[in-house]
């Protein structure tokens, strides 16, 4: 009866936090996408870009997220979460606004009286390829500093999670929070081609971008460690700490659980199996999130800012974001229903997921039939990875001491930035080689375009089982370090 008593009087500040969480990640998102959503309808033709050089765009973004994620953990861990977190949303949300300049500033550079002037110049031409150069490293500077800020995301908001809820229930709130990426790209082809087409595409990267400013109000007034929450009864405490012994909690009370050095966390297996983890699949979303709107306009024709093009966008995450959340709570359901430890039933849940991804194969051979069906099937495979990736994340918590959570995070999160960094350039070179071959160029049926992105798709189709497999060679069992 006591126990029941506690449970109504506990406060639920814990949920509070995950919806921050879910605000900042789905900016995250925004913020990124607003690119993949401008470049082929209203940047390309002010600039002359090819695919490549949007997939070299797109690329070094990924390379640099990649470097930046190495160290960003670590600094959220040095920094504490309240700081590290505010310091990453800010540069972010400064690097997303600045891309607005890259028209003008190129414009001036090339010495052009006006945008319109810039277009007009001849397809092909050394001017069209001066232009196009200097636009391009435009963007990669901006992109670079959006970069730098949105490797901050996930370490910090994995640490927030690992201070706010016990090991059976990080699966759950990391699917939640983490579905603000399919939240985010399910509302940015609603808001940002409008935007683009009313305002320009400039104002479209200034209005997006500003929201994270707003984010940082509610962050500083609404964020401190559970210990030290005024929101946080000791009932709430209690259930957040029920992993933990009392001489755990009682030392955590006094001071910090000392940190892993961080050239040692490449010794550990457990730190590998993240790696790998991430390597193989990061790419895969960043890749949807990439070049599905060019996908859609390049295969049926349909623009982003059209009415249809929107729509096969928002069909395909809000599949995503509908399926994925039920990603966190199948581990939850086989630790409290089937008794099985957290970290046995997070694999068991990977596992299953790891094979919606195989729904790619069947994008394009669909596509013959209706632009509707890849939308529907990418979503499908869309789904699988974000359910895969909140219980990825999760087992970073389940293994690794708070203080290391971030900087694990941040190194695996490196690994998924190099992935992404080869499927995008490669993705760019492969589609402009094959759009240039034509009928030369074939694949499984497939002749020109479509053969690149088929290939793409093969490869994206497996890449979680390959990562799954990887993963339970390098971890047969649970291990805590520490």
């Amino acid at each position: 009866m006591k126990k029941d008593t506690n449970q109504q009087l506990m406060t639920n500040w814990r949920w509070w936090m995950v919806v921050l969480l879910f605000v900042a990640t789905t900016v995250n998102y925004m913020d990124r996408q607003v690119l993949s959503l401008t470049w082929k309808e209203f940047i390309a033709p002010e600039f002359h870009w090819t695919d490549s050089d949007y997939g070299t765009i797109t690329a070094v973004f990924s390379l640099f997220y990649a470097f930046a994620m190495l160290f960003a953990g670590k600094f959220v861990d040095w920094m504490g979460t309240k700081k590290g977190y505010l310091w990453a949303i800010g540069v972010w949300s400064f690097g997303a606004c600045a891309h607005a300049l890259c028209g003008w500033a190129t414009m001036h550079i090339e010495g052009y009286e006006s945008i319109e002037a810039m277009k007009a110049v001849e397809a092909g031409t050394n001017a069209a390829l001066a232009i196009a150069y200097v636009s391009v490293w435009l963007f990669l500077a901006a992109r670079a500093v959006l970069a730098l800020g949105e490797a901050g995301n996930f370490p910090a908001a994995i640490k927030t999670t690992a201070e706010y809820f016990p090991k059976k229930d990080r699966a759950f709130a990391t699917s939640i929070f983490n579905s603000g990426a399919s939240v985010g790209a399910l509302v940015a082809p609603a808001t940002i081609p409008p935007l683009a087409a009313w305002l320009g595409w400039e104002m479209a990267f200034i209005i997006i971008g500003a929201l994270g400013f707003i984010w940082m109000g509610f962050w500083v007034f609404m964020y401190d460690k559970p210990q030290a929450s005024k929101y946080v009864n000791e009932a709430e405490l209690a259930y957040i700490r029920q992993d933990e012994d009392e001489d755990t909690v009682k030392e955590a009370d006094v001071k910090e659980e000392s940190s892993i050095p961080f050239l040692k966390c490449f010794t550990y297996r457990q730190t590998w199996s993240f790696i790998a983890g991430k390597f193989f699949t990061d790419g895969v979303w960043w890749f949807y999130l990439f070049w599905a709107p060019a996908y859609f306009q390049d295969q049926f024709g349909y623009k982003a800012s059209s009415g249809t093009g929107m729509m096969l966008i928002i069909t395909l995450y809000a599949i995503v974001t509908i399926i994925s959340i039920f990603g966190g709570y199948l581990p939850k359901y086989f630790v409290e229903q089937k008794g099985m430890h957290p970290y046995k039933g997070r694999m068991l849940a990977m596992l299953i997921f790891a094979f919606f991804p195989l729904f790619a194969l069947f994008a394009q051979p669909m596509g013959q039939y209706s632009a509707w069906w890849p939308a529907i099937i990418i979503g499908l495979a869309g789904a699988g990875h974000q359910a895969w990736s909140a219980n990825l994340f999760s087992t970073v918590g389940d293994m690794f001491p708070k203080s290391a959570i971030a900087t694990i995070t941040g190194i695996g999160g490196m690994a998924g930035g190099i992935s992404s960094f080869l499927i995008n350039k490669g993705a760019g070179v492969l589609f402009t080689f094959s759009e240039n071959a034509g009928a030369a160029f074939t694949f499984l049926g497939f002749e020109g375009k479509e053969a690149g992105y088929m290939i793409v798709f093969c490869f994206c189709a497996v890449a979680y089982l390959l990562a799954w497999g990887t993963m339970k060679a390098l971890v047969p069992k649970y291990k805590k370090i520490g």
